[in-house]
This record gives C-alpha cells, structure tokens and sequence, in this order.
C-alpha cells in the first residue's frame, strides 16, 4: 500500500532546487503547446478567442483599481477579489495578447512547481520528472492557460503553497508552514473558491499530527494566523463600504442565479433560463453575478431600489437557502451532476471556442436535455465533434485510471499523499455545491497536478529513490 507512514522521511532533507537539466524538455514542450496554441487562437479568431465570457468583470475594477478605486458599475466591487484583476490590468497594458503570454508563462512556471511537488510527495524523481511531462501537455492546463481566466493565476499561487505544506509536512518546520498559509492567502485573492480550504487544512493537519503533542495544535495555529487575518481584512473592508460581510458576492449570487434557479427549475419541470429570468438575470454574457445592480432586477424586485448591496445579497442569500433546504434531496441531486460535469468534461468545447468563431453545434430543440441525448444528436449530426470529444474523454478517463492506480502503489509519504487527496476533494466538493449547469472542466484545474503526479506514480514502475541533499 501507499500509505506507509505518516512520520518525517529522514532521508529526505528539505530540497530547495529549482531546476535540473532534466526539467528543460518538459518546460520547453510546455511553452511550445501552450504559445502555439496562442498563436494559432489569434490567427483564427484574433482577441475574442483569448476573451471568456468573465474576462470583462476582471478587466474593468482591475483598471479602476490601477486609478486607486477597486469598483465597478459606480459602486465598490464585490464580485472579484482583487488579485487577477490587478494582474490581468497591468499585463494588458500593452494588450490583450501581452495579458494572454503572462498567463502562458505562469503555465509553464507551475510545470517546475508540480515537479518540486511530485518530489515531495514521491521522494522519487523519475515520478516528479513524469509528472511534470504529463502537466506540460494536460489538456485543461494548456488550454485554460491561453484564455483570460482567474485559473491559470490561482493555480500557480495554490501550487506554490501546496509545495511548502508538502515540504512541512517532511520536515515538519513551522515557519515553511507559516509560508504556505501566505501563498493560500494569495491564492484566495485570485480565486476565491480556496476560502474554506485553510480550516479545512488545520482540521487535517491535527488529525495527522495527533500523536505530535508539540505540533498538533501549533501547526493548525500557524496556518490560520498567516492566513485568516489577511481574508477577514478584506470582509471588514467590504463591510465598511457595502455593508456586505462576506468575502465575494459570487458565492450568494451564485446561490440565488444557479443553485436556487437550478433546484426550482426541475422541481417545475421548466427550463432553467426561463426560471433565471424571473428572479432578474436577464443579461447575456458579461451581465455575470451583478445582476442585482441592473433596473432590469430592480424592476422585477422594485422594494429594493433603496437598499444597499449587502441588503440585497442578504436578501439573495436568505431566499436561496430557503428553496435548498425546502428542496435539498433535488439540490443535492444537482450538485453530484455538477461534480461529475466537472470532474469528467473533456474540455474539447474549450478548445472549440479558442479556434473557431461562433458554435459549431445547432442547439436548437436541446435546451435542458440530458447527456445521453446530447450524445446521440452529436453522434448522427455531428461525428467529427463527437470523435474530437471522445479523443479528449479518453485522455481524461486514462488519467484519472493511472492517478488511481498511483494511489495504491508504493513508494510515496502518507500525509503528503493525504494532502493530495484532500485537496482534490475539497475543489470537487465546492465545485458540486455550486449546482447548476455551470459546470465545466475548468473547475477541475486546481486538481490536475495531484492528477499528473498520481498518474506518475502509476506509470513509473521503479521503488522509492531518496533524493540525495
């Protein structure tokens, strides 16, 4: 088995290379995939290739933000969490396409992290060199690399983190500990989705280190302080000039606009945009989660012309919960679907959208249908899309069987394989509680490396080689 013991390797001192000859092609094929991919998407299809239907929401507070004011539509910003914005604000300075290489070469910077994190975890470096090949060329990394996103950002920040706690978690030094509580702080600013990982983290390094009378309580202790602080700083700012207490307003916005809308979509049996509609999300892409500033909800929700923005994603908030618990079998239905969408979605649909202008695909007659039946239309009318997912659904399912296959081989440390599995579960989890059919392969990202390096321990068939100091 794999899970061998939990104790500090002795023969693995703490490791602080960042490079090795070896590491060159696996860099180098990445930059080339991921600029390749880059250029042929704006060849093609120019700027709106590399724009999501998000980037805007990033773009305009991250612009404001450069001027000293971190708002949009006139009022402080709630939606985003400063971190990508900035970084999207100053790298497209000197355009879009500059924007898009940053994002390429934080991409291929995370390919060196997930090989110092592979060996960590492994304690082999044939497994941590594999790794690092299987990430180069994973699908989701490279095409999420390319499109103006939070993800790619996020990834590098959590990455970094993930590496100092796999490090602690050899050496078990406190103040690497304290540096991966800043880099998840960091990461949460990006992306707030990682927002409950650090206690979720100190429940399970108490339980890890339960039998370590002097580090049980002072290694959860120092993740929270040099990571709490940072984040209730900024609910305390929101607080001060909205009025709203929380991190992000995704989190209720998404509550009311996905989840509640999804649950009383198929309580009803009625499309769920038709069911968006009524609750004030009327806009198209761009209109994101501040629906609730527009006259279009206003008109719909008149009583709240006066009301602040935290009222009224309080008010957001409380109706949501009360259709989820009304109805939580059904909710909790919709959210294993959104976990599978996420966890299996082969991202072809991605990479269409990065090299062809428009959908390829007449939706017409499927809105609100099934997988099965989106299969078989596919299948008749569209076989060369069918077999460009099928390609794709292939590589996802042949990595999750040899990441599986890794778990159970030998030759890799208990509590940094944990950690791994951890991680993966809370991402997948947050991705299932968000419902909705918002579901999509990049919310998978922030699992891929534990995938690649999982998968690596499955292919490599060789015992532990110590890393030599």
């Amino acid at each position: 088995m794999i899970f061998e013991s939990s104790a500090p390797s002795t023969n693995l001192s703490p490791n602080d290379e960042w490079w090795t000859p070896r590491l060159a092609r696996p860099v180098i094929a990445a930059a080339a995939v991921r600029l390749a991919l880059l250029a042929v998407s704006l060849a093609r299809i120019g700027s709106s290739g590399i724009m999501q239907a998000d980037t805007a929401s990033y773009l305009g507070p991250g612009r404001n933000l450069l001027h000293g004011v971190f708002a949009a539509e006139g009022v402080p910003e709630l939606l985003r969490t400063p971190g990508y914005p900035l970084f999207l604000a100053l790298t497209s300075l000197a355009g879009l396409p500059a924007a898009a290489i940053a994002n390429v070469i934080l991409s291929v910077f995370s390919v060196i992290i997930v090989w110092r994190l592979g060996r960590a975890a492994s304690g082999n470096d044939r497994i941590a060199l594999c790794a690092a090949w299987i990430f180069a060329f994973e699908p989701v990394s490279v095409i999420q690399s390319v499109g103006l996103m939070s993800d790619t950002l996020f990834l590098t920040i959590f990455l970094l983190s993930l590496e100092r706690l796999a490090e602690f978690l050899r050496g078990y030094r406190l103040w690497v500990l304290a540096v991966a509580g800043l880099w998840l702080a960091m990461a949460t600013f990006v992306r707030p989705v990682s927002y409950y990982l650090p206690v979720a983290l100190a429940v399970g390094l108490f339980v890890v280190l339960a039998r370590i009378p002097g580090l049980r309580w002072k290694a959860p202790a120092v993740l929270l302080m040099s990571t709490l602080p940072w984040l209730a700083a900024w609910q305390i700012r929101n607080k001060i000039e909205t009025g709203y207490g929380g991190f992000s307003s995704i989190t209720d916005a998404n509550l009311y606009f996905y989840s509640a809308a999804g649950v009383t979509a198929r309580i009803e049996g009625r499309p769920f945009l038709e069911v968006r509609r009524e609750l004030g999300y009327l806009g198209g892409p761009g209109y994101l989660q501040r629906a609730y500033l527009y006259p279009e909800y206003l008109a719909l929700h008149p009583e709240q012309v006066g009301w602040s923005q935290g009222q009224r994603l309080a008010f957001m908030h409380s109706e949501a919960l009360r259709v989820i618990r009304a109805h939580y079998g059904t909710y909790l239905r919709m959210g294993v679907t959104s976990l599978c969408l996420s966890a299996f979605d082969p991202s072809a649909g991605n990479l269409d959208h990065l090299l062809i202008q428009g959908d390829r695909v007449d939706k017409s007659g499927l809105v609100d249908q099934g997988p099965v039946r989106w299969a078989i239309v596919l299948i008749e009318r569209y076989p060369w899309i069918a077999a460009e997912k099928m390609v794709f659904a292939a590589v996802v399912v042949g990595l999750y069987l040899f990441a599986l296959r890794g778990v159970f081989r030998r030759g890799m440390n208990n509590s940094c394989v944990w950690l791994l599995l951890g991680v993966s579960i809370y991402f997948l989890a947050i991705a299932g509680a968000g419902g909705g059919p918002g579901a999509d392969a990049r919310y998978r990202l922030p699992i891929t490396p534990v995938l690649c390096i999982l998968a690596a321990a499955g292919a490599v068939r060789t015992k532990t080689i110590s890393l030599k100091r």
